[in-house]
């Protein structure tokens, strides 16, 4: 399936009408290669059930299920050939026809599944007092695309599980790459276009995203932390001897730039004043050509090479209040460019703000769509219970201005173009019965042999959550900690 330039430049994701859905619920259809009738039914299940989805059970009800965990545990997708068909789709695109991309990690937790393997620690938010805490489960890197203003659509693009100790800076930029690339070979990025747009939130290290994409047509735009410490260019050797007429070796860095000390900033580049609806008064400073103190510690500690100065711009971000009535702490952005203009400053930071659309699809996968509801072990099983919610969602932004509006008594009515992804589900049953029938009926069989006469019930292994040491070594709990067993007692 091929979308040319002309298609995904300037049709809306859900205008061009039927057609487009049908094409895609086709291609779909021929990338499961193993229980393909199953998993499509499973997937119809989830977009026509009522109500949110609360357990994997409960579609057995829906009219379009299909055999549930035996399609889970049993069939198989092509993921790399439904990537490329998510990369040929219409996309959303900024102003100036960019397209802006957004990474993050959503954590499928599953704190007592101990027979589950591949669990890692994943961080969590808001539980108990607004705590940090990092619980047992399947972390997902996913990367979407972003449209413009407020909304809580996004354009799905991958996922993938992130495995006990990897390197999520490292396996992100693979991911990255091969995202960008599909979009590259889908025709939807050409030489001349401008660079596509990626932004990612706390927790990343951006330069070093940037550095291992420096290749690509592409800009990394990445919140930091409040506490750090940049440093500016190293000094001609005209400012050096000026400085230091005594001569020496000439420092490879400049002075610092402490995020939290106003004195060591200097003249930004460049200073815009935003009035906004939600957050009064944004002022965004643009300060050129920072970088960050590379050591050879961490991701750093085995590089062959000289490390590498990357340099890019700082924007900080003041608005005079939240929607909330929190306390408006500046927001600190890393951008991967330089040479930051006014008009690039504000449309970086407000681009960082459609970031957080993707918490909304996030909040959509979970709690309506149901993706971390299955009590699966596998955690291949898991992987294609993702990608089939992938699937949904896609299914539910083509069909977006397709469907009527079967709003609730006491919520206000809308556009067909603007409901949101929940409100278009609600109408998907009936607009699916316009597309052509894939899967095929099942076929009558009688009940099954059911357990063998005399059978004992085999133990299940258990696994311990992975982590990893700072040694690098994976991190194993002591025999004698683990439940059931006894320290040796040694004479």
């Amino acid at each position: 399936m091929t979308a040319t330039r002309t298609d995904s430049r300037e049709i809306h994701p859900g205008s061009n009408g039927l057609a487009a859905l049908s094409r895609f619920r086709q291609a779909f259809y021929g990338c499961l290669s193993a229980r393909s009738d199953e998993l499509f039914e499973l997937t119809e299940a989830v977009l026509c059930t009522d109500g949110p989805v609360k357990t994997l059970v409960d579609l057995a009800l829906a009219p379009e299920h299909g055999a549930l965990y035996d399609g889970l545990n049993h069939g198989r997708i092509e993921f790399a050939r439904l990537r490329k068909v998510l990369a040929a789709l219409p996309l959303p695109r900024a102003a100036d026809g960019r397209i802006v991309l957004a990474a993050d990690v959503s954590p499928w937790l599953r704190p007592d599944a101990a027979t589950c393997p591949d669990r890692t620690f994943c961080h969590t938010y808001g539980r108990g007092k607004n705590e940090h805490r990092m619980i047992p489960g399947w972390p997902y890197s996913i990367i979407a695309a972003l449209e413009t203003g407020r909304t809580s659509w996004t354009a799905m693009l991958d996922a993938i599980r992130l495995e006990p100790g990897a390197d999520v800076a490292a396996l992100t930029a693979r991911q990255l790459r091969e995202v960008v690339t599909g979009l590259i070979e889908a025709g939807q990025h050409q030489v001349g276009d401008p660079d596509i747009l990626i932004v990612i939130d706390v927790g990343y290290d951006v330069p070093r995203l940037a550095f291992l994409l420096a290749e690509l047509p592409v800009e990394i735009l990445g919140r930091m932390r409040s506490d750090r410490v940049m440093r500016r260019p190293a000094p001609s050797r005209t400012e050096f001897l000026r400085t230091s007429p005594g001569g020496g070796r000439p420092p490879k860095h400049g002075t610092e730039f402490v995020f939290g000390n106003a004195a060591t900033w200097g003249n930004s580049q460049a200073h815009t004043v935003t009035d906004t609806t939600r957050y009064g008064t944004a002022h965004a400073q643009a300060f050129d050509r920072l970088h960050p103190l590379l050591t050879r510690r961490a991701a750093w500690a085995d590089f062959p090479d000289e490390l590498p100065i990357i340099e890019g711009t700082v924007i900080r971000l003041q608005v005079d209040h939240l929607p909330s009535g929190g306390d408006p702490k500046p927001v600190w952005l890393w951008w991967s460019k330089t040479d930051a203009t006014e008009a690039d400053t504000d449309r970086l930071w407000q681009a960082f703000l459609r970031r957080f659309d993707l918490e909304h699809t996030f909040r959509l996968l979970k709690q309506t769509l149901g993706w971390t509801k299955p009590k699966l072990r596998d955690p291949h099983a898991a992987d294609t219970w993702t990608w089939l919610i992938l699937a949904a969602h896609t299914q539910l932004r083509l069909a977006r201005g397709l469907v009527e509006d079967l709003r609730r008594p006491w919520e206000k009515p809308a556009l067909p173009e603007r409901l949101t992804p929940a409100r278009v589900r609600r109408g998907f049953r009936n607009l699916r019965t316009k597309t052509p029938l894939l899967a095929r009926a099942p076929k009558p069989a009688g009940p099954g042999p059911g357990r063998p006469p005399g059978s004992k019930n085999k133990p299940v292994p258990r696994y311990d959550v992975g982590r990893i040491l700072a040694t690098g070594v994976a991190y194993k709990r002591p025999a004698h900690h683990r439940k059931g067993t006894k320290p040796r007692r040694t004479t």
